[in-house]
């Protein structure tokens, strides 16, 4: 679970990470309030979205005036934010995050995550600082460095020396550095975080070290342990179809190709899209119903596969293994008849009763092909969108 910037830094700043003074605002009018309430000449206006590289897109605008201010405002409150990484659908703007106008001398990077690899929890960091930073990272991989802190003894002072002095800080700058580290390296254990990222961190001209921007990812299993964190939940931020699918206990992820796919457990979600792709498909969503496919389950799976105009083929691949197949043919057949399907629907079982599952799709008299093997399917799926 992604929490917005000005979320993230309300988190930093319970864990002694200093972070600049900013007020949310989500209209003009509040905004100039905002502005007023910080005092000063200068201020920035921050989109308040879930996505990176909103400077270059026009999600950040500095403001020498409160008129500025205004104006910035209502230009980003009701728009849609388009970068790099959200692609070209966007993100809504609901507010926006003013903050004071800071002396700044110079920028780094500093981010927090689980090496895999490694079994620890990894710093990366970078002088390298600012809205450049994947360019610095693909062609001065050199500038960017890492240090994993083994779980049984925590952060050590080393690990920011090492960070620090590698990083060009001096003796001062570098005790600045271990304070923000200690309470990254803190809220990421106590919190659950999956990454937290600083870009920049800054040193200003008064000698503070303060987090400018802030990224945080949360571990979305672990959330029910934080309902404080719980409760920044965004959903505006995400696929609709994919919380519609939450609240029914669906997995579900949008892609863009036009044939449906329905199956049961991940792993065979996976096997299904590679095989739809072997044969010449495009797989338009992953769709994993779990193992205890029901009929009201099946039917909002159908629902969500066809709210999209791109799918004309869907292929249902389900292994009876907790539910018995004729189970769930019968929720098919309902399922079908209930969302009023006219497109091919390809359905391949496997498990217990298969033979009366088989048979019940077969009699339905609905555009239902029942197939045995799953490259059969496959080939049926694709001939049928085609």
């Amino acid at each position: 679970m992604n929490l917005h910037e000005y979320q993230s830094k309300s988190v930093f700043a319970k864990y002694g990470i200093d972070v600049p003074r900013g007020i949310v605002a989500t209209d003009g009018e509040s905004a100039q309030a905002a502005a007023t309430e910080l005092g000063g000449s200068v201020w920035v206006v921050k989109a308040q979205v879930h996505t990176g590289g909103r400077g270059k897109a026009g999600g950040v605008k500095v403001a020498k005036s409160l008129d500025e201010v205004k104006a910035y405002t209502e230009a980003m409150i009701g728009d849609v934010l388009v970068t790099h990484q959200t692609g070209p659908v966007g993100l809504p703007i609901h507010q926006v995050l003013i903050e004071e106008g800071l002396d700044i001398q110079n920028e780094l990077y500093l981010s927090l995550l689980v090496d895999r690899a490694s079994k620890q929890v990894t710093f990366i960091a970078s002088s390298e600082g600012g809205m450049d930073i994947e360019e610095v990272a693909e062609k001065q991989p050199e500038k960017m460095l890492n240090i994993g802190v083994d779980a049984a003894t925590g952060l050590q002072g080393f690990h920011s020396r090492t960070l620090g002095f590698a990083m060009g800080l001096n003796k001062n700058e570098v005790k600045l550095l271990h304070k923000a580290m200690n309470g990254l390296y803190q809220m990421f254990v106590n919190e659950d975080a999956a990454l937290v990222e600083i870009n920049p961190l800054i040193l200003t001209g008064d000698n503070r070290m303060l987090a400018l921007d802030a990224k945080v990812n949360l571990d979305s299993n672990a959330i029910y342990r934080h309902p404080d964190l719980a409760d920044m939940h965004d959903p505006s931020q995400e696929d609709e179809r994919e919380n519609i699918a939450h609240q029914h206990e669906l997995n579900y992820v949008a892609l863009e190709g036009n044939i449906g796919c329905m199956v049961n457990g991940a792993g065979l979600a996976m096997a299904t899209m590679d095989i739809i792709k072997l044969h010449g498909g495009q797989p338009a969503n992953f769709l994993d119903v779990g193992g205890g496919a029901t009929a009201a389950r099946v039917t909002e799976a159908f629902k969500l596969i066809t709210s999209s105009e791109d799918v004309n083929a869907i292929l249902v691949n389900i292994f009876g293994g907790i539910v018995r197949c004729d189970l769930i043919a019968e929720g098919i057949i309902e399922a079908v008849k209930q969302v009023g399907l006219s497109i091919p629907i390809v359905v391949r079982l496997q498990g217990t009763n298969v033979d009366q599952g088989r048979e019940m799709l077969a009699s339905s008299g609905l555009n239902i092909i029942a197939e045995s093997d799953l490259t059969s399917a496959a080939k049926a799926v694709v001939a049928a969108a085609a």
